[in-house]
């Protein structure tokens, strides 16, 4: 990182906490991939939606990722606008793919189950 994009440690430490859950981290792991809708997310982590929920909730209010309507379904994915985007993707850079989870769902058949 230059000099002007040093992150303050309040900022980075509450980035931190918002992915020190290995679920949510994950998830945006994924979604630095692919947009994902919640029933998908379900099926890749196989807790309720409900569980789903909040954890999207956490993200989207703090603005790391963001959501497209389509329909009545809506789908998450990093936000590229994130203030900190550089410093997250510093971090998802350095974590293996998560693709595996969605070819699995996709190979039976699950993967757009909201169409």
């Amino acid at each position: 990182m230059q000099a002007q994009d040093v992150i303050t440690i309040e900022s980075a430490s509450s980035i931190l906490k918002l992915l020190g859950d290995k679920t949510r981290l994950s998830m945006v792991k994924i979604m630095m991939e692919h947009e994902c809708c919640v029933c998908e997310l379900v099926d890749l982590f196989e807790i309720s939606q409900p569980a789903i929920s909040q954890h999207v909730r956490k993200l989207k209010d703090s603005g790391l990722i963001k959501e497209r309507r389509c329909g009545q379904w809506i789908y998450y994915s990093l936000n590229s606008d994130y203030p900190f985007y550089p410093f997250i993707l510093d971090i998802l850079h350095k974590l293996p793919s998560q693709r595996f989870k969605v070819d699995e769902i996709e190979f039976q058949g699950r993967r757009v189950c909201c169409d």
